[in-house]
C-alpha cells in the first residue's frame, strides 16, 4: 500500500515542504532514497523500535521511502515521525484519511519519546503558506510554530498521541499563540544602562548617533577607558524589533539551534562578541552543512568585536562584503545558501600594543613603526566601512568620583525612537531599507544635498585625511542622521562637520 505524508526541509532560513511517500510490498528489505544523508539512513533502527514500544508491528515486508523532491539533499533526524506514520498507514495500522493536511516532523527516541529539532519557525511559515491546517512537532517547538497565525501548532510528546489522533482515538490539542508575542515593547529591558558610565559625553554622543542611523562604529583608547562597558550598553538604547524583524531574527536562531526553549519569539535585539580566536567559518557561516556565522546571528543586532587587531587577517577581511550588501552567500558544490547579515558593527581596539599611544598621562612603549604594524592588522578597506571613528580617553579622577546622576538610557533611547521614526517615514516605500546607514549610492545623491559652503568643507576635508569615495558617502549619511536628531530637512554645516570629525582616526592621519 501506497501512502503520503509530509515534512519539512530548511535551506538557508527559508524551507521546503517534502513528500515523505511509503510503499510496503512483498519483499524484505527496507529501501530509502531521495538524497538521505546518514542520519535518515539510520532512522530505521529508532522507527522500529519506537514502533514496537507502542504496541504496534514492523511490517517484515519490502519498505521502500522516497522523499520528494528527489533532488535536494535531505539531512537530519526530524524525518524519523514522518516515516514512523507513514509506515504505519502504509501498513494499515492507522488511518491515511487526514495525512495530507498535516505537517509531521520529530526525531524519535528508542522509546517512542519525541525529540526537539530545529528551524521550526520556517517550516511553520512555510506550511501556512502551501495551505497545511496545521503542524505535528515536538512540544518543546510547539510555542515557536505557535507564533505563525492562520496554522494551528500540536505539540506532542510521545509517538502514541499521533497514532491515537490518526485512529480519531484522542484528539490533539493545539498550542495557543504566547500573548507575550503581541505585547507592545516600548522599552528595551536590560540590566547593563548608560547611567552608570561616568564622563565619556563624546563617547555617549557618538553611540547615540551610531543606535540613531544605524551606523559602524570603533571605539579607540587605552585599557580602561571603557571601551567595553559603553559597547555592551549599545542595545539598550536601539529601538525595540518590529514583529517583522522579530520572525526574521527567530528563524536564523530557530535554524542555527540556538533559540531558547523559553522564547517562541525573539523580542530583544541580539548582541553578540565573538572571541578573537574565532575562525572565518564560524564569524560569516558555512561548514559542509552550511549553518548561520556569528554575523547572520547577530541580524537586526549588534555585533562587537572586542580587541579587533587581535583577530586574524582572514576573519576581518571576509567581513567586507557584508557589510556592504548585509547578506552573505554560502556556495557549495550541490546548492547554495543565503543568510540575513544586517548588523551593526561595533568594535574596540587599543591604539598600539602596549596601549598607551597618544596617552595624555602615560608613555607609550611602542615606537612609531610597531604602532603602524599594529594598526596595519585593520585594512583600510575595513576602515572604510566603519562609519564613525571615536578616541576613547581615560576618564578624569573628578569624573569617576562625581556621585552626580548620568542620563538613563530610557531618556537616550527616546532621541535615538525619534530619529528613527523620521527615518522610517522617509523609507516608508522601500522593504529593505529601514535607517540612513541602509541607504544605497542614489539615496545618498537624492537626501543627502549640500550647500556650496557645505561641499567646500567636506572638499577640503576629504583633501586633508585623503579620504576614500566610500569614506565621502559614509560621512554624508552620518551628516543626515545627525540631521534627523536635530529634525532638519536639510544637512546644515555643523552637522557635516560633527560627521567629518568622527573620521578624524583613519590611520594616515592619526599616525602622521
Amino acid at each position: 500500500m501506497l501512502v503520503k505524508t509530509f515534512s519539512s526541509a530548511v535551506y538557508g532560513i527559508e524551507a521546503t515542504t517534502i513528500s515523505v511517500e511509503v510503499n510496503v510490498s512483498t519483499g524484505t528489505k527496507y529501501y530509502i532514497v531521495g538524497l538521505p544523508d546518514n542520519a535518515i539512513k539510520e532512522s530505521l533502527q529508532r522507527i522500529e523500535s519506537a514502533i514496537l514500544s507502542i504496541g504496534c508491528r514492523m511490517p517484515r515486508q519490502k519498505i521502500v521511502v522516497n522523499l520528494a523532491p528527489a533532488d535536494i539533499r535531505k539531512e537530519g533526524s526530524a524525518y524519523d515521525l514522518t516515516i514512523a506514520i507513514g509506515i504505519l498507514a502504509a501498513s494499515s495500522q492507522i488511518s491515511d484519511q487526514k495525512l495530507a493536511d498535516y505537517i509531521i516532523l520529530g526525531e524519535l527516541s528508542l522509546d517512542g519519546s519525541v525529540q526537539p529539532v530545529k528551524g521550526v519557525l520556517p517550516i511553520a511559515i512555510q506550511a501556512k503558506q502551501d495551505g497545511f491546517k496545521g503542524i505535528i512537532l515536538p512540544h518543546i517547538n510547539a510555542a515557536e510554530a505557535a507564533v505563525v497565525n492562520g496554522i494551528d501548532a500540536f505539540g506532542i510528546e510521545h509517538l502514541q498521541q499521533v497514532v491515537d489522533f490518526f485512529n480519531e482515538k484522542t484528539p490533539l490539542i493545539h498550542t495557543e499563540r504566547d500573548s507575550a508575542v503581541d505585547a507592545s515593547t516600548d522599552f528595551v529591558t536590560t540590566e547593563l544602562d548608560f547611567a552608570d558610565v561616568k564622563g565619556q559625553q563624546n563617547i555617549k554622543r557618538a553611540l547615540e548617533i551610531a543606535a540613531a542611523g544605524g551606523h559602524n562604529i570603533i571605539l579607540i583608547g587605552p585599557p580602561g577607558a571603557g571601551k567595553t562597558m559603553l559597547a555592551k550598553r549599545l542595545p539598550s538604547i536601539l529601538p525595540a524589533l518590529t514583529f517583522e524583524e522579530s520572525l526574521e531574527t527567530t528563524k536564523i536562531h530557530s535554524v542555527s539551534g540556538h533559540l531558547s526553549q523559553k522564547e517562541s519569539l525573539m523580542t530583544t535585539r541580539p548582541f553578540l562578541a565573538p572571541h578573537h580566536t574565532i575562525s572565518d567559518i564560524a564569524l560569516v557561516g558555512g561548514g559542509s552543512s552550511p549553518q548561520p556565522g556569528e554575523i547572520s546571528l547577530a541580524h537586526n543586532g549588534v555585533l562587537f568585536l572586542d580587541e579587533l587587531p587581535e583577530f586574524k587577517r582572514s576573519v576581518l577581511e571576509v567581513m567586507r562584503q557584508p557589510l556592504e550588501s548585509r547578506s552573505i552567500t554560502i556556495s557549495r558544490a550541490r546548492f547554495t545558501v543565503d543568510y540575513p547579515a544586517s548588523f551593526m558593527l561595533v568594535a574596540a581596539m587599543n591604539p598600539c600594543p602596549c596601549g598607551y599611544y597618544n596617552h595624555p598621562d602615560k608613555e607609550c612603549l611602542c615606537g612609531s613603526l610597531a604602532v603602524q604594524r599594529y594598526l596595519s592588522k585593520i585594512s583600510g578597506p575595513l576602515l572604510d566601512r566603519i562609519d564613525l571613528h571615536i578616541e576613547v580617553t581615560p576618564v578624569a579622577f573628578d569624573e569617576l568620583t562625581d556621585h552626580g546622576e548620568s542620563e538613563k538610557s530610557e531618556t537616550i533611547r527616546q532621541r535615538v525612537m525619534q530619529a528613527r521614526t523620521i527615518q522610517e517615514q522617509r523609507f516608508i516605500s522601500e522593504k529593505l531599507i529601514h535607517c540612513n546607514a541602509q541607504m544605497s549610492t542614489q539615496y545618498v545623491q537624492k537626501l543627502c544635498l549640500l550647500d556650496e559652503s557645505g561641499k567646500q568643507l567636506l572638499k577640503n576635508a576629504m583633501e586633508r585625511l585623503n579620504l576614500s569615495a566610500r569614506a565621502y558617502d559614509r560621512i554624508l549619511k552620518v551628516a543626515r542622521t545627525i540631521a534627523d536628531m536635530d529634525e532638519e530637512s536639510h544637512i546644515l554645516n555643523r552637522h557635516l562637520a560633527e560627521a567629518i570629525q568622527f573620521r578624524n582616526l583613519d590611520r594616515e592621519t592619526w599616525i602622521g
